[in-house]
């Protein structure tokens, strides 16, 4: 029978580094000691008064989201929206008509005032 041939030992290629001289370890100052604050309540909201809107738009959510792209959800989370048939009344400006016109086939819009 004729033996197996074993695999032949591997020699180390990598050096050894030369150790490393530890700098001396530095003082450290006592931690300063924390003082715990308690926290006044805040006293609860009242209802705010809603502002009556000169000029505005109603934009009411026909679509839903699911399904949609990351941006068309956003968009609708930036309205204000999210659930179906959920209505805003929003200040009629360019930045607000752009994002409806971005969602437009998943929100109604109305003019109000």
């Amino acid at each position: 029978m004729t033996e197996a041939k074993k695999p032949a030992a591997r020699k180390a290629t990598t050096a050894k580094k030369p150790a490393a001289t530890k700098a001396p370890a530095k003082a450290t100052a006592p931690k300063a000691e924390t003082k715990t604050v308690a926290l006044k309540a805040k006293p609860k909201a009242t209802t705010p008064v809603k502002k009556e809107l000169t000029k505005g738009i109603r934009v009411t959510q026909i679509g839903s989201g699911v399904g949609r792209g990351v941006k068309q959800q956003a968009t609708l989370r930036g309205l204000g929206l999210g659930k179906m048939h959920k209505s805003r009344v929003l200040v009629d400006t360019p930045a607000t008509r752009g994002m409806v016109n971005k969602i437009k086939h998943l929100v109604k819009m109305e003019v109000v005032g």
